[in-house]
């Protein structure tokens, strides 16, 4: 997901987000824990995609603040 669209993202809907990205990366683990994820770029993306959305919300409660 890119930065622009998480911007455009209220605080509960990044906080949603966040939580589903986070159920996401776990599943993704246990694929490949499993040996049954077979493009293992997506967990990097999803770390990934995690951390940028974490970094926005940060941003947004401190300009709020």
């Amino acid at each position: 997901m890119k930065a622009s669209e998480l911007r455009a993202k209220d605080v509960a809907a990044l906080e949603k987000e966040i939580s589903d990205l986070l159920k996401a990366h776990f599943g993704l683990r246990m694929q490949k824990a499993t040996q049954q994820l077979t493009n293992h770029s997506v967990i990097k993306q999803t770390r990934r995609d995690i951390a940028r959305a974490r970094t926005i919300l940060t941003e947004k409660k401190k300009g709020a603040a």
